[in-house]
């Protein structure tokens, strides 16, 4: 190999490592605004039945959610089933760029609940409902999003692009997916546990500490 190639290869490589470096350096919040959060923005919605510190504690700064499969839904007029989410409020959106970022821990057992969603849409009820089936995340009960999440902390990041019409998943800084979204609406984060339609445990939980939201 003569010492012109040699080069040439070494400088491909470099350019591939150096790459590669500045993507997994790539932090999913950076080019957006944090938007200050206070008590007010978090609203806790629980069975209708039971009061509050049934369903839901915070200690040393972790949210801890959970729900039983027979619980009773938030509101005696509602017919969805049962939850105990924190709805992200005063922040609602329609339009632009907006992210929400948290670490989540699911223990183990817990299956068939929503942990994180965006809620509203042109066509449904949500844009995106993330779930836990058995330790792995899929995008509502279909594709797979992440895999063996039980009982670990990780950082997620979940960005909508409403202009852009798509929605991007970051599990601890790397990208896992990406999906359109179902049209603008009223917009607004949810996270904690939320019953699936089926298949579901009789317990379920999520814990969240650090929850953030930005926006472009």
């Amino acid at each position: 190999m003569s010492s012109s190639h040699q080069n040439l290869v070494f400088l491909v490589l470099l350019l591939f490592i150096t790459r590669c470096v500045l993507l997994c350096s790539t932090d999913p919040t950076d080019g957006f605004t944090s938007v200050p959060l206070t008590e007010d923005n978090f609203e806790i919605q629980r069975p209708y039945d039971v009061p509050l510190e049934d369903r839901y504690s915070y200690e040393d700064g972790t949210h801890r959610l959970w729900v039983y499969a027979d619980d009773k839904p938030h509101d005696p007029n509602s017919h969805t089933q049962p939850r105990t989410e924190i709805r992200i409020r005063g922040l609602d959106y329609s339009s632009g760029v907006w992210q929400f970022e948290g670490h989540a821990f699911v223990p183990n057992g817990t299956s068939g609940a929503t942990i994180l969603q965006i809620h509203g849409a042109s066509h449904g009820a949500t844009t995106t409902i993330l779930r836990i089936y058995g330790g792995d995340m899929r995008y509502y009960s279909g594709q797979v999003v992440a895999t063996d999440l039980y009982d670990k902390w990780f950082r997620i990041n979940l960005i909508h692009n409403v202009d852009g019409g798509n929605v991007t998943v970051f599990l601890d800084g790397a990208q896992v997916f990406t999906t359109g979204d179902q049209g603008p609406g009223d917009l607004y984060f949810k996270c904690g546990v939320y019953a699936a339609p089926a298949d579901i445990s009789y317990y379920m939980e999520s814990r969240w500490r650090d929850i953030k939201i930005y926006k472009k």
